[in-house]
């Protein structure tokens, strides 16, 4: 296992799990201190929900690739179970194929999304991407709705608009999670596959907890009985 840990692959595993422990946190303690603003000093941190829910959606689109890496994911697999391997392995391809080109067309509406609050061009084209709309109009200057802007993202306001300050976040700061993770999205999807090419699972979804669970239990019925 010391070798998952190792180059491109292994820093990306590490990210994840770092950042999504990060947003289970801040999630916590944020919703935790508005509780205690609200009930103890009769307060409220008006922001406070607003970016709980920001963290949320990162947590969920981050997730999403996370549990593709960890066959997480939930899937039936009766039929695979009836084909003998090759055929289940061949399955398993077209599977990983299937996925890895619908998680590109996600990471191209992902990114159109996001661009126009990054200043930059969306891609023109209906399903894949055909060059840039350099005709799209910026929406750089959308800010959030309660969230403070932070002094960590001032660059972004000669960046992307043209000096004017922001009061609020700007929008392509939590936006940003969306081509990120699409784009990791397709990272693992093609990991699977060629997990699945050389032998090494024969499913994308190869996570059985509740059958290991259940043959544990049997296990140790068996041995007290």
């Amino acid at each position: 296992m010391a070798g998952s840990r190792t180059g491109p692959s292994g820093l990306i595993n590490s990210l994840e799990e770092t950042l999504i422990a990060l947003l289970l946190g801040l999630m916590t303690a944020i919703t935790f201190a508005n509780v205690i603003a609200r009930f103890v000093f009769n307060s409220n941190i008006l922001w406070a929900l607003e970016l709980t829910v920001f963290l949320f959606a990162w947590l969920v689109l981050l997730g999403a690739s996370y549990a593709v890496k960890a066959h997480a994911h939930l899937g039936v697999d009766a039929i695979l179970n009836m084909l003998a391997p090759g055929a289940r392995r061949a399955v398993g391809l077209f599977a990983a194929a299937c996925c890895i080109v619908f998680s590109l067309l996600l990471l191209k509406g992902a990114y159109d999304y996001w661009a126009v609050f990054a200043d930059l061009p969306p891609t023109s084209g209906r399903w894949f991407p055909t060059g840039f709309d350099m005709k799209a109009r910026s929406q750089s200057f959308y800010e959030v709705q309660d969230v403070p802007m932070v002094a960590v993202f001032k660059f972004l306001e000669d960046l992307i608009n043209y000096g004017d300050p922001y009061e609020k976040l700007p929008k392509v700061v939590p936006y940003v999670v969306l081509p990120v993770s699409m784009l990791l999205l397709v990272f693992r999807f093609i990991q699977a596959a060629f997990q699945i090419a050389r032998g090494d699972v024969d499913r994308l979804v190869a996570s059985h907890e509740v059958e290991d669970e259940l043959d544990a239990v049997r296990a140790q019925r068996g041995e007290h009985g």
